[in-house]
């Protein structure tokens, strides 16, 4: 875990936001971990991927994107490819993915947004 997440932790928790770290979505829509998972997964089209936390209530993953500023896996071709494949996943899975930076989530700012989408689905 980044020091970002645990700063993100900390705020959820502070909040009384229940969130689960690291969470493997593609796997839990395969029948979860376990024996198979690896034919259930290719079955299905999908990889074991895992986003850094998951409101389950909420249908909400949330990824903290890290390495903007100094040419990290996520700003590269294949990472970024690789991310955006990730991401069409979940929502093709019905999750919604909020993605922040580390600043964002510095500045409070990411808090601030997840409590809104929180709200927005509350409301709908």
């Amino acid at each position: 875990m980044s020091k970002p997440e645990d700063t993100l932790a900390l705020h959820l928790r502070a909040e009384g936001i229940e969130a689960i770290r690291e969470y493997r979505f593609a796997a839990e829509a395969c029948g979860g971990p376990g024996k198979g998972l690896r034919d259930r997964l290719a079955k299905a089209g999908l990889q074991d991927w895992r986003a850094d936390f998951a409101l389950l209530e909420q249908g909400l993953l949330i990824e903290v994107e890290g390495g903007g500023w100094t040419g990290g896996r996520h700003t590269r071709g294949a990472g970024f490819a690789a991310d955006l494949k990730k991401y069409d996943a979940a929502a093709r899975l019905g999750w919604r993915v909020y993605r922040c930076d580390p600043a964002m989530i510095k500045s409070g700012r990411a808090l601030e947004t997840i409590l809104i989408l929180m709200q927005q689905r509350g409301a709908a």
